[in-house]
């Protein structure tokens, strides 16, 4: 188990920032396309938890699933996806399972993330508040976390 704290994110993903190019947040507009690469995220909140794994930081292994040259938005340029499977454990509930998304930095032209924070997308749950400690369950060959 990784221990981490839910922090605030540029709250693009969820759309409430407000930023007019993307309406409903980035999450609903990249939906119907991951849809068609057979990723379904619908079973989510369209947004994301943004957990601190400080002072640890993470390396990639083998994502249950990669998405690549993903055009989703009529402006700016494709990019590349990776997901891995995520249970949330918190003192006060029961676990929640969903996924962690990874768009690729390399390949991402705005609203970079630290290398300690990690964009979860979950079931909405109730509870989940900015500086809330949590733990994270990531099966071992998806990702590797580093002091």
């Amino acid at each position: 188990m990784i221990p981490a704290i839910i922090v605030p994110g540029h709250r693009v993903a969820s759309g409430q920032n407000g930023n007019p190019r993307f309406p409903g947040g980035t999450i609903r507009m990249q939906l119907p396309f991951f849809q068609e690469r057979g990723v379904d995220l619908s079973g989510f909140y369209p947004g994301t938890l943004n957990a601190s794994i400080a002072p640890k930081s993470y390396r990639i292994l083998s994502p249950r699933e990669t998405v690549t040259g993903l055009k989703w938005h009529p402006e700016d340029p494709a990019e590349d996806f990776s997901f891995f499977d995520v249970t949330v454990h918190r003192g006060d509930g029961a676990p929640v399972t969903g996924w962690i998304y990874h768009p690729h930095p390399d390949t991402k032209p705005t609203h970079f993330q630290r290398p300690d924070v990690l964009e979860l997308l979950l079931p909405w749950t109730a509870g989940l508040d900015y500086g809330m400690n949590i733990q994270l369950e990531i099966p071992p060959g998806q990702m590797a976390f580093d002091d």
